[in-house]
C-alpha cells in the first residue's frame, strides 16, 4: 500500500469558510495524488474507522454527563 504523504493538514479559519474548503480538498489531492484507487480507498477507511471511534467515545461521554 501507498502511504498518503505527510503534509501538515492547512489552518482553517475558525468562520470555516469556502476558502478553507478549498484548501483542505488541495491537502487531500497532494497527499493521494500518486495512490492507487485501492490505497484511497483504504486511506478515507481508516481515517471514517477514526472519527467514527472519536463520534462513539463524544457520545459515551454525553450520556455519562
Amino acid at each position: 500500500m501507498t502511504k498518503p504523504l505527510n503534509i501538515p493538514m492547512p489552518n482553517v479559519s475558525p468562520n470555516f469558510t469556502i476558502e478553507d474548503i478549498h484548501k483542505i480538498r488541495e491537502w487531500n489531492y497532494e497527499r493521494r495524488k500518486h495512490m492507487s484507487v485501492e490505497d484511497r480507498c483504504a486511506d478515507v477507511n481508516h481515517t471514517a474507522q477514526k472519527v467514527q471511534r472519536e463520534i462513539e467515545e463524544l457520545r459515551r461521554a454525553q450520556s455519562a454527563a
